[in-house]
Parts: structure tokens; C-alpha cells; sequence
């Protein structure tokens, strides 16, 4: 992403609606996992969400980071976690072989995401599970797209093919953040065309009362998660399994 972005993301990633709900819901699915299962998390940032795990009693000796950025992993390590590394996604070198890897965000910022899910799948033990998180839909491309330097979003049926297509199997899809897809879709298609070429940062929305606001209609929604599937919606997932 964008230097500037970036330095807002890691100012805002702790108590912004949108990484707080998320990280929410994968602890939430990984709050009974062994806590000694080695975890990999692609993508890390800062390390909020490998600290988050500690805090529910995982071992921080099995918990791992990667990130491209320098500054992430600056902060990762400052943040508590030895074990986190400067690494492409799309090639990450190391030695180790994970219970469970974590993407949140990831897949889209890498050229070659074939490449990087055949890489992530020979990281991955047999019974290994792997949650991958992408934005949604080419038709909520954005300026905010732009400043994160996505190459392309996804339809859940294009991520589940492209994990299926390195054997792994499926054991939950579905879209993420399904109340806002379609207030975040007119406001995109009305700022392409209104403010063309003048919003050249991506949203992060920072006023508190709604940051709170959001935080409770999405930890809602991953309630909601639990027994059905959403049609539609800002992100989507997979959980599949080697």
C-alpha cells in the first residue's frame, strides 16, 4: 500500500470497526484450537491479531508473521512477537510447516495469487486448516483500491476455485460485512464519478461514535455467520482445509 496509507492503517488497526470486527470473528473460530498449534499469519501488520491469540493462551514460541513491509514487522516485533519476518507472500522460505494460516487481506495486493496458494498450501500440515480473507466483487472497485495497491477482488466462487484447484477442501464460504455492500456500492459509483481524481486517500472512517456503530452491526453479523451464509457482501472468505 501506499506509504502514507500505510502509516494511518497502523495508526487506526487496533480499535478501527472494520480490523476489530474481523479479527473478532477469526478468534472467535480459532478460540478451541489446540494451544499449541503453530499459526501463521500472512499478512501480519503489526502483529495485533498474533498478540489477540496469545492473549487466548496460544504460545507465542508457535506463532509466526510475515509482511512485506519493514515497518510492519518493525512494529510486530516491538509488539512483542520474535518470530516475524520481511517476506513476499507469493514465496515465503520458511522452514516451518503450520496447524493454521491466516490471510486476511492479503491475496489480492499479490500478483500471482496461484503462486502464493500453491506456496501457502506446501506451508500448510495435512489436516492444516487456512482462512483467506479478500475484498469482494471488481464492481466495488475504488480509489481505496488504488491507494492499497489491489491488483483485483474477488467473487467467492473465484476464490473457493483457486483454492480447490490446489486440493484443498472447503468447510465454510461466504461474503463478509453483508449489511453495508450496498451503501459502500453507491458511495463508490457516486465518488467515481463526483470526485474523480480528488479522493486520493483510501476510507477509514475515524469518528468514534460510528466506528462504535459499525463494530456492533458487524460483531452482529459474525453472530449471524455461525448458521447461515451471506449471498453478498464487502469481503469474502473461505476456510479450507489440505
Amino acid at each position: 500500500m501506499e506509504v502514507a496509507f500505510e502509516k494511518k492503517y497502523h495508526e487506526v488497526e487496533i480499535e478501527n470497526w472494520w480490523f476489530k470486527s474481523r479479527r473478532r470473528y477469526l478468534l472467535d473460530l480459532l478460540r478451541n484450537a489446540p494451544k499449541d498449534s503453530k499459526i501463521l499469519d500472512i499478512g501480519c501488520s503489526s502483529g495485533i491479531f498474533l498478540k489477540d491469540l496469545e492473549l487466548l493462551g496460544f504460545k507465542t514460541a508457535y506463532l509466526f508473521g510475515i509482511d512485506i513491509s519493514e515497518n510492519a514487522i518493525a512494529n510486530c516485533k516491538a509488539n512483542g512477537i520474535p518470530n516475524a519476518f520481511v517476506m513476499d507472500a507469493q514465496m515465503i522460505t520458511l522452514a516451518e510447516q503450520f496447524d493454521i494460516i491466516v490471510a486476511s487481506d492479503c491475496l489480492e495486493h499479490l500478483e500471482d495469487d496461484r503462486k502464493a496458494i500453491k506456496n501457502w498450501y506446501q506451508l500448510l500440515k495435512t489436516g492444516g486448516e487456512m482462512y483467506v480473507f479478500v475484498p469482494a466483487f471488481q464492481s466495488l472497485w475504488s480509489q481505496h483500491d488504488v491507494v492499497n495497491m489491489h491488483y483485483r477482488r474477488y467473487t467467492n466462487l473465484e476464490l473457493k476455485t483457486k483454492l480447490l484447484s490446489e486440493n484443498l477442501t472447503i468447510s465454510k464460504s461466504s461474503y463478509w460485512n453483508f449489511s453495508l455492500f450496498l451503501p459502500v456500492y453507491v458511495f463508490r459509483k457516486l465518488s467515481g464519478v463526483f470526485l474523480k481524481n480528488k479522493n486520493k486517500e483510501g476510507q477509514i472512517i475515524e469518528n468514534s461514535v460510528l466506528n462504535v456503530m459499525l463494530f456492533k452491526l458487524l460483531l452482529l453479523e459474525n453472530r449471524i455467520l455461525k448458521y447461515v451464509d451471506f449471498p453478498f457482501g464487502i469481503s469474502t472468505f473461505c476456510i479450507a482445509k489440505k
